[in-house]
């Protein structure tokens, strides 16, 4: 006979003193629930006994009167702190893009081939620019808010600038003159395989000790016409360039699409998740919006173009008939998440602190290694 676990059968199996008895420690039971749950929503600073509506969906009003106004913990503080040196390192690869191939960059055959890969590159660089730069400036000044030490990093900007038309000479952070890319996001968002897990994913072919942006007006001339395909060595010179850039600029995003979950998990005040979930979340669009483009400079009319300098090719990848290298298939693939006995799952990845975190993220060649 199947056992009835109901509470009116427990009951009736037991005299009254018993059921009493039972009783009572169920209540306590429940109520330790109720006050265990109550403590996790004031930890996330949702006040009441109860959640209405309002509490959940929240308002403008809601933000500005639950503003945190104690002091931060280190913790949060060292955060913040990362994230904004993070942005400071990508505002000033996008401001050397921006100057030369932005809605109002300087380089007009720069533009021309980046608009080659898709005829808005030059408004959503511009666009993009503009989210790193306000990224940047919002963590420093909340962090002055909360009274922390803002980062600054302009002691560092030793790198000198491009000789191109549309570029500033001013120093940088970053070098988009000589850098190797690694491509292998392109297979591990193509792949039901995740990085957690310990798989080493390779890219579908290599970029080093490539240029991004032009580099002088000798070797790129700025006014020089940019058809597709190229039809003369400085053409293909100029599109090998774009199309290094199309592929850097998935490159820079896809490290803060995975570095930011890591650094949510840390967070142990609720205006500091907040501020690391929205920030995260424009950078996760930032990359899906990049993936897309990057996939043209391989795929027909353009594949097939070689730089006549440093011979780097891009070849057709859809040619090869695989899901790995295919490239119109830009949302993740399913694949293993927080455990093998699970299904696969559609996740950004990697977010282990491991594969994906601070340390990781200087280690792996995201805006540091290969670009400073």
């Amino acid at each position: 006979m199947k056992e009835n676990n109901s509470p009116s059968a427990v009951v009736s199996e037991t005299n009254p003193s018993e059921a009493n008895q039972s009783s009572t420690e169920d209540v306590q039971h429940h109520w330790q629930g109720v006050v265990k749950r109550r403590s996790f929503l004031k930890g996330l600073g949702i006040a009441g006994a109860t959640l209405s509506a309002s509490a959940i969906l929240g308002n403008r009003a809601d933000a500005e009167t639950t503003r945190s106004t104690g002091k931060l913990s280190k913790g949060d503080v060292a955060l913040l702190r990362f994230a904004a040196a993070a942005e400071l390192i990508e505002a000033d690869l996008w401001q050397q893009y921006n100057e030369l191939g932005g809605v109002q960059g300087g380089n007009p055959a720069y533009i021309a081939a980046l608009s080659n890969l898709d005829g808005d590159m030059a408004q959503y660089i511009a666009d993009n620019t503009d989210d790193e730069l306000s990224h940047a400036a919002f963590l420093n000044a909340y962090l002055i808010s909360k009274g922390e030490e803002p980062v600054d990093l302009d002691a560092f900007r030793t790198l000198p600038s491009s000789q191109a038309t549309g570029a500033k000479d001013i120093g940088r952070l970053t070098n988009l003159l000589k850098l190797n890319v690694d491509l292998s996001w392109y297979t591990r968002y193509r792949s039901t395989k995740n990085p957690d897990f310990g798989v080493n994913l390779k890219g579908p072919f290599t970029i080093k000790d490539q240029p991004a942006i032009p580099l002088n007006d000798s070797d790129t001339p700025p006014n020089q016409g940019q058809p597709v395909p190229p039809t003369t060595p400085q053409e293909s010179r100029m599109q090998a360039i774009a199309n290094t850039a199309g592929f850097h600029f998935a490159f820079i995003e896809q490290g803060g699409a995975s570095l930011y979950p890591t650094l949510i998990f840390k967070a142990t005040d609720p205006e500091v998740l907040r501020i690391l979930v929205s920030i995260g979340g424009v950078e996760i669009d930032h990359f899906g919006l990049w993936h897309d483009k990057a996939g043209n400079a391989v795929a027909q009319p353009l594949a097939g173009v070689v730089d006549p300098e440093t011979g780097l090719t891009f070849p057709d990848l859809n040619a090869l008939n695989s899901e790995l290298d295919q490239t119109n298939l830009i949302l993740p693939e399913p694949c293993e998440f927080i455990s093998k006995n699970l299904p696969d799952c559609s996740v950004i990845r990697p977010t282990s602190t491991k594969e994906g975190g601070a340390v990781a993220t200087i280690i792996v060649p995201w805006s540091i290694v290969g670009v400073l």
